[in-house]
């Protein structure tokens, strides 16, 4: 029995944004939201209001580090397992990203599509590892995903 990989990585890049990012951000959501209203569509502007008080907080968070750990029985991300009967293929990137990205597609429906960052681990001894459970199909990162690295969340 192998042991397992285990490493740390933060969810995501922070991003540090000023108080006019966060100004911005208000007056971009009221204004759609009242243009909204004045088309007579109250819950889209509910809705809007609602989005953007939630990305002001996520943006405003710091990111978490991330424990995570492969081993003979599956992939763990902080307190999530993922067994490899639901796992159907991952891809290891390493073209084009600041570090390379461990991706998973699995059999879920809350999380079909998992982008893992490989800071600090060997991508090599990590597909070693995987390719004895799991498939290797080439895949990309998900444009959600992308979009939301972009805006730093």
């Amino acid at each position: 029995m192998k042991p397992p990989i285990r490493w740390q990585a933060f969810e995501h890049s922070h991003i540090e944004r000023g108080s006019d990012w966060f100004i911005a951000l208000g007056v971009t959501a009221l204004a759609i939201a009242l243009t909204s209203i004045i088309l007579g569509n109250v819950f889209f502007a509910l809705l809007i209001i609602a989005a953007s008080v939630a990305l002001g907080l996520i943006a405003y968070k710091p990111p978490q580090l991330i424990d995570f750990e492969i081993s003979e029985y599956g992939i763990r991300v902080g307190d999530i397992f993922h067994k490899f009967n639901n796992i159907i293929s991952f891809w290891v990137e390493e073209e084009g990203a600041h570090h390379p990205i461990l991706l998973i597609d699995t059999t879920k429906f809350l999380t079909p599509n998992l982008a893992l960052p490989l800071e600090h681990v060997d991508p090599a001894l990590v597909r070693a590892f995987l390719l004895e459970h799991v498939n290797e199909v080439p895949m990309k990162e998900s444009k959600t995903h992308k979009i939301l690295e972009f805006f730093g969340l």
